[in-house]
C-alpha cells in the first residue's frame, strides 16, 4: 500500500482547521499530521513532523503565512507549500509564488478542489486555483501585470519577520524569544529595516504594515 500524503494544516481558526481535518479523513490517500493556529508554531511543527504538504493560511497572529514559507523553505525546500486562502489579490498571489509555493487555493472552493490540490502538489504539480491561474495568466500576456517591484522585497526574510511582529506590537525581547535570537540582534534588525524603507518611526512601519496586508 502506498504511503499516505502527510499534510500540516496552519490556519488561526479552529473550526476551520477542524472542518478541513473531518474532511480529509475521508480520504485513503491523505493524512493530517499536525495542526497549527500561527506562523511560529507551523515552523515548528514541520520541523518536527517534516509533513510532504504545508497547508498554509496568509492572516496569522505572530508570523503571518508568508513569513513562515519563507523559513520553512530554507530549511527543507522538499517540503511544499499549498496556500489556502480567502485573499485573491495580485500582491498575495505574486508574492507567495516568488516564495516557492506549489499551489494557491481560495477558500471558496469546494471539498473536491482541496484534495485535488493536494494530490497535484504532492505529485510535484503547481496547482493554481482558476481565478487565480486567470491573474497569472494575464500577468504573462502582458494585460495585468501581477506587482511591480516592491520596496518590501528589498527586505531580508528575517527583517519580514521582525517588520510584521514590531507591527504586531511585540517588544524586542519579545520578539527575540519567538525568532531565538537576541534582543540586540532583533534592534540591528529593526534598523536596517528602517533604513531602507525610509521610516523614522514606528507608526509609520504599523501604516506601511497594513497597508500591505502584512498585518490586519
Amino acid at each position: 500500500m502506498a504511503s499516505k500524503i502527510r499534510v500540516l494544516i496552519a490556519d488561526d481558526h479552529a473550526l476551520v482547521r477542524e472542518g478541513i481535518i473531518a474532511f480529509l479523513r475521508c480520504t485513503e490517500d491523505i493524512e493530517v499530521v499536525a495542526e497549527a493556529s500561527d506562523g511560529i508554531e507551523v515552523i515548528e511543527k514541520a520541523k518536527k513532523f517534516r509533513p510532504d504538504i504545508v497547508l498554509m493560511d496568509i492572516s496569522m497572529p505572530r508570523l503571518g503565512g508568508l513569513e513562515a514559507t519563507a523559513e520553512i523553505r530554507k530549511f527543507d525546500p522538499s517540503i511544499r507549500i499549498l496556500v489556502l486562502t480567502q485573499y485573491e489579490d495580485k500582491e498575495y498571489i505574486s508574492r507567495f509564488l516568488k516564495a516557492g509555493v506549489s499551489g494557491y487555493l481560495l477558500k471558496r472552493a469546494v471539498g473536491s478542489d482541496l484534495v485535488s490540490a493536494i494530490r497535484a502538489v504532492s505529485g510535484g504539480e503547481t496547482y493554481l486555483y482558476p481565478a487565480v491561474a486567470s491573474k497569472v495568466v494575464s500577468s504573462y500576456l502582458g494585460k495585468e501585470p501581477l506587482q511591480t517591484e516592491d520596496i518590501y522585497d528589498t527586505l531580508t526574510d528575517r527583517e519580514k519577520q521582525v517588520l510584521k511582529l514590531i507591527a504586531e506590537g511585540y517588544s524586542h525581547k519579545e520578539i527575540g524569544d519567538m525568532l531565538k535570537i537576541s534582543p540586540k540582534t532583533v534592534i540591528v534588525h529593526q534598523t536596517n529595516t528602517f533604513e531602507k524603507l525610509g521610516f523614522s518611526n514606528r507608526s509609520e512601519l504599523i501604516r506601511f504594515a497594513l497597508s500591505r496586508g502584512i498585518i490586519t
